[in-house]
């Protein structure tokens, strides 16, 4: 089983940016969509953003639209998610995740995980 690994979490004041990156060494990464999903203590978790296997689709939860851009480098089989203007509520662990084929929004769709990288927003 593929293991992804994200990374670029970190601890950031409300208004700040970050970077997150996945890596994912998928066999067929180019015919896979990717994910970014979250966890805040207590709750469930959500999905984020997700992008098509050529970057040419991307769709966003309302709550981080206009704020977050997923993209993806195919030839280094990576994933990003460019946060900006940070908000106390986008503090949770972050997910990358992969499927094959088309992008999707519901987590149960996806096999492919990674453990996890922490976004903590605070003033």
């Amino acid at each position: 089983q593929a293991q992804l690994v994200e990374t670029g979490g970190g601890l950031v004041h409300p208004g700040d940016s970050l970077r997150l990156s996945c890596a994912a060494p998928l066999r067929d990464f180019n015919s896979h969509a990717m994910g970014w999903f979250r966890q805040a203590p207590g709750k469930e978790r959500e999905f984020v953003a997700t992008i098509s296997w050529n970057g040419g689709v991307t769709n966003y939860a309302d709550s981080v639209k206009g704020r977050f851009t997923i993209s993806r480098d195919n030839s280094e089989r990576k994933v990003f998610l460019q946060m900006d203007s940070l908000r106390s509520e986008d503090t949770a662990v972050y997910y990358c995740a992969g499927k094959p084929f088309r992008p999707s929004a519901y987590d149960h769709d996806y096999p492919y995980w990674g453990q996890g990288t922490q976004v903590t927003v605070s003033s």
